[in-house]
């Protein structure tokens, strides 16, 4: 069958044969996705995709004492992605950078082995207490949820190298470079990292939005998007996740 001869995308019609017809469809298909990113209102399929794990009350309990405490936690499209990426990586050992309430943690947990253990750490103890609240009407057997309470950048250069499946960064933007840094030192190869909070609550696409938030944003996924120790790629679930493979 010629190369050519496949299926339409995109309201692309088919060629027969030649050359020029191939170089044609490569072209229109080049600028197709942008075209139609910038033509089509997506929010209804987005609000559909957030809305196709319904939450149980383990879950909408834990997003309560998020929002008590004021903890930005990820969307349940997002959460639900985290499970899924724990569980397709077997993760038996996760770091989280940024506890908050929770809700990161329960989605992790039940994607992991059973037996996996999930280290978070946080600053506040008052979040770790409401998160610790979450795992226990979970049913996580107390050893399989490591807290620690401490700045990040203090804890994660105690931790073993290469001794981890999968790191999740949810905490200060303008400290997420170093986290970068350190995730990767502590991830096996083919281990996952992934950054919650990648689109800045819709900023970052916006070139117009240059505060130092956004700004540092935006560099560390140009960083991690030309690092070739990682393949990367940024998805638009929730409020955006970057995900990176160690190599």
């Amino acid at each position: 069958m010629h190369p050519c001869n496949v299926r339409p995308t995109l309201g692309v019609p088919t060629p027969r044969s030649g050359s020029g017809s191939c170089r044609a469809i490569a072209s229109r298909l080049r600028h197709a996705p942008r075209e139609a990113a910038i033509s089509t209102d997506k929010s209804a399929s987005w609000a559909h995709c957030e809305d196709f794990r319904p939450l149980d009350e383990v879950l909408l309990r834990a997003y309560d004492r998020a929002a008590e405490l004021g903890c930005l936690s990820v969307s349940p499209g997002a959460g639900a992605l985290l499970q899924t990426l724990a569980g397709v990586a077997r993760a038996g050992a996760v770091v989280e950078i940024g506890t908050g309430a929770g809700v990161s943690g329960l989605w992790l947990l039940r994607g992991m082995t059973p037996d996996g253990v999930l280290t978070t750490i946080d600053t506040e103890a008052e979040h770790q207490r409401a998160a610790k609240a979450a795992f226990a009407e979970e049913g996580v057997r107390a050893h399989r949820a490591r807290t620690i309470t401490g700045r990040a950048l203090e804890v994660l250069p105690r931790l073993t190298d290469a001794a981890y499946d999968l790191v999740l960064a949810d905490a200060d933007p303008q400290e997420l470079a170093a986290y970068v840094e350190q995730s990767l030192r502590l991830l096996r190869p083919s281990g996952l990292l992934v950054l919650a909070h990648a689109l800045g609550e819709d900023r970052v696409p916006d070139p117009a939005r240059r505060d130092e938030v956004t700004t540092a944003l935006r560099e560390v996924a140009r960083s991690l998007r030309d690092d070739d120790r990682v393949t990367a790629a940024l998805v638009p679930t929730g409020d955006g996740l970057l995900l990176a493979s160690r190599r």
